[in-house]
């Protein structure tokens, strides 16, 4: 993850989303048991690190686009990273530059599937991510 990336986190209601976000924060905070709430009443929490923002949101109850610009999705790019779930609530609004997470179902278990869009495309198809 690099500063300026926004991190599009899709799927089903219970697919895991919170907790994909989760691992991030703890993995770039470097603090494997620290409490990452949900940010679904809150809409946005901040997790500040010396060598990285990141800006967790939670669109779920967002019903318009236009909702979303009190947030601070502008500033967290310019400072930080951006996980959203539910980043189709943003509409028109919706970065073409990013990273999408699509979770899914499979058998009793579940997959990721990681796509760069935009300026991300060819670092994210660089990447190996069969692990």
């Amino acid at each position: 993850m690099r500063k300026g990336d926004f991190v599009a986190l899709r799927g089903e209601l219970g697919v895991g989303k919170t907790v994909v976000a989760r691992q991030i924060i703890r993995t770039i905070g470097g603090v494997p048991a620290e409490e990452v709430a949900s940010p679904t009443f809150n809409l946005v929490l901040i997790y500040g690190y010396p060598h990285m923002i990141i800006w967790h949101f939670d669109l779920y109850r967002i019903n318009a686009p236009e909702e979303t610009w009190e947030l601070g999705l502008e500033d967290a790019l310019a400072e930080g990273i951006a996980l959203v779930e539910w980043p189709e609530r943003l509409g028109q609004y919706l970065p073409e530059d990013r990273i999408d997470v699509v979770l899914s179902y499979e058998g009793s278990g579940r997959v990721a599937k990681i796509t760069g869009r935009g300026a991300h495309k060819d670092r994210i198809e660089a990447e190996d991510w069969s692990a």
